[in-house]
């Protein structure tokens, strides 16, 4: 039988805030990763700077709002490790840099 985890309806909902409040940063990560696909090779490294700055916003915006939460637990850690994963099924893009912040 699947379990769901501990903190999994509160990080459900930040996630699903993420999305809604923060819309454009992950539509800008999308736009960047597509001009970076569709660029010539001169244009593909700055291109890629760009979409990585886009991916970072957005894994900071989640980084905070994890940590900001996990003040408020009895288990940080084991909060923290479960908003990893979810952000890694959920926002993969975010998810790369998330657990080093």
């Amino acid at each position: 039988m699947l379990r769901r985890s501990r903190y999994s309806t509160v990080i459900d909902a930040q996630l699903a805030l993420f999305e809604r409040e923060h819309r454009d940063v992950i539509d800008e990560a999308q736009q960047r990763l597509a001009e970076y696909n569709r660029a010539d090779r001169d244009e593909a490294e700055e291109l890629y700077g760009d979409y990585v700055d886009a991916v970072e916003t957005g894994t900071e915006i989640l980084a905070d709002l994890r940590d900001h939460y996990a003040r408020s637990v009895d288990d940080p850690e084991r909060y923290c490790a479960e908003f990893n994963r979810a952000v890694a099924r959920r926002l993969r893009p975010f998810a790369s840099e998330i657990e080093n912040r």
